[in-house]
C-alpha cells in the first residue's frame, strides 16, 4: 500500500490551479532528443499580449509560479514551460547552458505560433530570459529579471560574496538529497523561513521533486559561472524590468545594482523591502503590482 505524499497531493493541488486557470498542460517534442512540458492557454486572445514564465531551481513551474497564475491570467496569454532537466522536460542532448535553454524555449514558442512576447525570469530562468532576449531581439519585446545574478563574475566566488565560495557546495545546497541541506535551502531563500517542518516532510519532498536529473542539473549549475566576465555580457536593448528582494541571501542585492548599472537607462529596478530570494512567494501581490504597471500600464 503506497504511503500518502503531501509533496505529490500538493502538485495536484498547483495543477488544479493551472487548469481552471485556463491552461492545459503540453509536451512538445523538439525532434531532436528533446522534449518539453508547457502550459498553454486553451485558448489564445489576440486582445491579450504573450508573456513566457520562467522558473528557476526547485520544484517544477508549477510551484514556482502558482502563487502567480491566477492574478496573470486574466491579463495574458500565459507560457508556463518546464526547463530542461525539471517537471517533464529533458533532453539526450549534451548541452547544459542558459543559451541552450533559451534557444529550447524559443522554438517552443515557434511551435506555438507565438512570435512575439514578454517573459518573466526567475532565479535561474532569469538568465534563460536575459539569454532569450539576447538572441531573439525581434520576438522578446519586454524582459523582467527576478533575482538573478546575471551579472555575476567567476571571481565573486572567490571574493566572499556569496554565502558559499565554491561551485560545488552551491549545488549540493541548490539540489538537495538530505533533510538538513533542503533545511539549509529554506534558510537561504526565505527571509523568515519556516521553522519546524518535520524530516519526514523534507524527506518526502526530496524524493518526490529532488530525485531526477541530479547530474545533469549540477552540471547546470557549473556552467553558470564558468569564464563568466560583465565585460562579456551583452546589453539587452529591451525595456527591462530589475526586481529583487532586499534580504535576498542566494543571489545578493549588490547584483541587482550591478546589473542596472550596466543596462542604464533601458532597465528600472523595484527593491522588496522585507523579502529574500523566494519574494514571489512571500509578497506575490506586491509582485503582481510590480508586473502590471511595467508590463501593461507602461
Amino acid at each position: 500500500m503506497s504511503c500518502f505524499s503531501f509533496t505529490a497531493t500538493r502538485d495536484w493541488c498547483y495543477r488544479s490551479i493551472f487548469t481552471k486557470s485556463g491552461l492545459r498542460s503540453t509536451i512538445i517534442d523538439l525532434g531532436d532528443g528533446t522534449v518539453i512540458h508547457c502550459w498553454v492557454p486553451n485558448t489564445r486572445k489576440e486582445s491579450k499580449p504573450n508573456l513566457l514564465l520562467i522558473h528557476g531551481f526547485g520544484a517544477n513551474a508549477m510551484w514556482q509560479w502558482g502563487d502567480l497564475i491566477p492574478y496573470l491570467v486574466p491579463y495574458f496569454n500565459l507560457y508556463v514551460p518546464d526547463l530542461l532537466f525539471f517537471g517533464d522536460s529533458y533532453t539526450t542532448r549534451p548541452e547544459r547552458t542558459e543559451s541552450f535553454q533559451a534557444h529550447c524555449l524559443m522554438r517552443v514558442m515557434e511551435a506555438k505560433s507565438v512570435k512575439k512576447m514578454s517573459l518573466v525570469g526567475l532565479s535561474y530562468g532569469g538568465f534563460v530570459g536575459y539569454s532569450m532576449a539576447t538572441q531573439f531581439k525581434d520576438a522578446i519585446e519586454k524582459v523582467v529579471i527576478c533575482c538573478a545574478g546575471v551579472c555575476l563574475e567567476e571571481k565573486d566566488l572567490e571574493k566572499g560574496l556569496f554565502k558559499v565560495s565554491h561551485i560545488e557546495e552551491a549545488a549540493s545546497i541548490l539540489l538537495p538529497q538530505t533533510p538538513e541541506k533542503l533545511r539549509e535551502l529554506i534558510s537561504y531563500s526565505f527571509y523568515k523561513p519556516p521553522r519546524g517542518l518535520p524530516s519526514c516532510l523534507l524527506s518526502d519532498f526530496i524524493q518526490v521533486m529532488c530525485t531526477e536529473f541530479v547530474e545533469e542539473k549540477k552540471d547546470l549549475i557549473r556552467t553558470i559561472p564558468k569564464d563568466r566576465k560583465l565585460s562579456d555580457l551583452p546589453k539587452i536593448t529591451q525595456p527591462t524590468l530589475i526586481i529583487w528582494g532586499d534580504q535576498d541571501q542566494v543571489f545578493p542585492v549588490e547584483l541587482a545594482s550591478r546589473l542596472k548599472r550596466h543596462l542604464g537607462e533601458a532597465a528600472q529596478l523595484v527593491i522588496i523591502s522585507n523579502a529574500g530570494h523566494t519574494f514571489i512567494i512571500e509578497k506575490p501581490k506586491e509582485t503582481f503590482k510590480h508586473l502590471i504597471s511595467f508590463l501593461i500600464d507602461n
